[in-house]
């Protein structure tokens, strides 16, 4: 039977490209590391590992055991967490995924809030996009990945992944001030057919075009970019139009843009993604409690 720790070893010394690394980031020396791999390899009855001057590569049997050994990470850090809920959250840690404009609004109320009620828990957070949040928690990379969605989009289910529902809230269309002053005070989009646009990630870009195509034309996408701050400069001299949703305006709002709301620019969706067992480890549970009311 393969030892899962060893797995997991196995899994460093992949990422880190040769053993002495992965010995360096583990704290450990590099004869451990070498035999505990050779007690796997025996174990698995073939070779895992091909090994060169230049560090390590996985063989053909060494990258199936790979695919599997991310979910063996993520199982047993769900395992320590379990343990670790007997001190009822004491201690313990949650890893979170979530995109930028969540990341700079909703999680920080969410971790002071997590703070005051439980001031020993570890919350680690890395800033993703929707696809690739998703992709570590399937990988159990992390606990739980906040993500979004527009309600014209079509979600499809996940094998072992729960979705929970945290709310829409508007999309703005933004404007330059001078452009602004001839459109009244809810422009249609429609007025817009003929303005460069600037548009952001793949989902944005997509409810923008079905938006626009709602009013009849297609938008002339000038600009691309994920980062909020830069759109709303890119707008503010006059470069273009866009839509952004309110949490964007709410984690920075540039001074010389115009910001109009109505029906027709959309709304988006957050949700928050955990693997199926994860609802019951308490520092997980809690974090997406506190997730759920600082939105």
């Amino acid at each position: 039977m393969l030892d899962p720790r060893r797995v997991v070893l196995f899994r460093s010394v992949v990422r880190a490209g040769s053993i002495s690394a992965a010995a360096r980031d583990l704290g450990w020396t590099q004869p451990a590391v070498s035999q505990h791999l050779q007690a796997l390899e025996r174990s698995a009855g073939c070779r895992l590992l091909e090994r060169g001057p230049g560090g390590v590569v996985p063989t053909e049997a060494g990258r199936l055991l790979l695919a599997r050994a991310d979910t063996i990470a993520g199982e047993l850090h769900l395992a320590e967490e379990e343990l670790a809920a007997v001190a009822q959250l004491r201690r313990g840690r949650v890893r979170l995924a979530a995109y930028p404009s969540a990341a700079a609004t909703v999680v920080p109320r969410a971790i002071s809030l997590l703070q005051t009620r439980h001031p020993e828990l570890d919350v680690e957070l890395t800033e993703a996009e929707p696809p690739e949040a998703t992709e570590e928690l399937r990988a159990g990379a992390v606990d739980l990945a906040l993500v979004f969605d527009y309600a014209d989009d079509a979600v499809d289910p996940l094998p072992g992944v729960v979705r929970v529902p945290l709310g829409e809230e508007p999309v703005d269309l933004v404007l330059p001030a001078e452009r602004a002053a001839g459109l009244g005070r809810r422009p249609r989009l429609a007025a817009l057919a003929d303005d460069p646009w600037i548009v952001g990630c793949v989902r944005c870009r997509a409810h923008a075009v079905r938006r626009c195509a709602e009013a009849g034309f297609e938008p002339r996408v000038r600009h691309v970019s994920d980062d909020y701050v830069v759109v709303q400069q890119l707008v503010a001299l006059g470069l273009g139009v866009s839509l952004l949703p309110r949490t964007a305006l709410e984690a920075y709002r540039h001074p010389e843009v115009v910001v109009v709301s109505g029906a027709a620019y959309g709304t988006r969706r957050r949700a928050l993604l955990h693997r199926t067992a994860a609802d019951g480890v308490p520092a997980v549970r809690a974090l997406a409690e506190a997730l759920a009311v600082s939105g």
